[in-house]
């Protein structure tokens, strides 16, 4: 499961987190606090995050030691995709 979501991700975060909340709905809204709003949240807003919070997110430890590097990186990977949007519209207006 794992695996496929890594190859998915690589075709896009919004794409991999959606197939992997169709195939394990109990673990995406379990990791999320229960919530299937934040879930969605996530999905629209910061799919990076989102996917590496699930993927780094253990029944027993929740979030602990090197899945918080984990979702550092997912929040580095939204920043720097927001960041590198914005540069480049900027660009495309002058």
């Amino acid at each position: 499961m794992c695996c496929i979501v890594a190859a998915l991700g690589l075709v896009g975060p919004r794409l991999a987190f959606a197939i992997w909340w169709l195939i394990d709905k109990a673990r995406v809204v379990t990791a999320l606090g229960g919530h299937w709003w934040l879930a969605l949240l996530g999905l629209l807003f910061l799919p990076w995050t989102a996917l590496a919070w699930v993927a780094a997110w253990a029944p027993t430890t929740h979030v602990s030691g090197v899945g918080w590097l984990i979702v550092g990186l997912g929040v580095l990977f939204d920043l720097s995709s927001t960041g590198g949007g914005s540069r480049s519209r900027s660009r495309s207006r002058t």
